[in-house]
């Protein structure tokens, strides 16, 4: 056999010898600078995501036990000022926020000596629509992340695939080599930054609509608070006109 056939045979058998790595760091590792950039970013807002839905989990859960046990005392049958005074002013969730700013906007009308009550019902509702929408403001804040990662996860994914992929065709090109070891790394490393983008993008999607239909059915039971306290103050009003 020709020496040099010799070589090549004994080249190509050392190199299919040797095992391609096709791990998430051995991919990782061997791909192009944009695509590891590519692949950080979508592990970060991975992480990130989680994070958020965490922390809207257990928050969403608090408020909404804490918000059960003060409809259960607001029902009970205590007196308004007792049950203000005894929250101290500070709201602890954002069902007491509301009842806390109805009550103050109540009090603050009763110093004033007057025998007439014309617009207090209007600025108690005010008050309290003001507070629905700050405490719904604090609950959905960082929702839009999840929105925004469920979005364009997928496609910051494909252009680290299709960066990778002309980085694939390159290589053939250089070394004029169609065999399926020298196109396979490429193309794996390339896909695998889609993956990374959809691991990203589908919590985020899930999360994002439960979350958002869970702040829905929470607004909508301070909206009915709101209403049912509005009337029992003007019930009160009625009774001293």
């Amino acid at each position: 056999m020709d020496p040099a056939t010799t070589a090549q045979v004994i080249t190509n058998t050392t190199v299919d010898a040797v095992p391609m790595d096709f791990t998430m760091w051995g991919l990782f590792m061997r791909a192009d600078i944009v695509v590891k950039v590519v692949m950080l970013l979508l592990l970060t807002a991975s992480v990130w995501s989680w994070a958020i839905v965490f922390d809207k989990w257990w928050r969403l859960r608090r408020v909404r036990s804490r918000a059960d046990q003060f409809e259960r005392i607001f029902w009970s049958g205590r007196s308004l000022e007792d049950l203000y005074q005894e929250m101290g002013h500070r709201p602890a969730h954002p069902m007491s926020a509301l009842f806390i700013a109805a009550m103050r906007e109540w009090r603050r009308s009763q110093e004033i000596v007057t025998d007439s009550f014309i617009g207090l019902k209007e600025r108690v509702d005010k008050v309290m629509q003001v507070t629905i929408s700050r405490e719904m403001m604090s609950l959905e804040s960082r929702l839009l992340f999840l929105a925004t990662v469920g979005a364009v996860g997928p496609f910051i994914g494909l252009f680290g695939t299709v960066w990778g992929i002309m980085n694939s065709f390159q290589s053939i090109a250089i070394s004029r080599d169609t065999n399926l070891a020298v196109v396979a790394p490429g193309i794996a490393e390339a896909l695998f930054a889609t993956a990374l983008g959809l691991v990203a993008a589908i919590p985020a999607v899930v999360f994002y609509n439960y979350f958002s239909n869970q702040l829905n059915s929470y607004g909508q039971r301070l909206d009915s608070f709101a209403d049912e306290f509005s009337a029992i103050l003007s019930r009160q009003l009625d009774e001293r006109s």
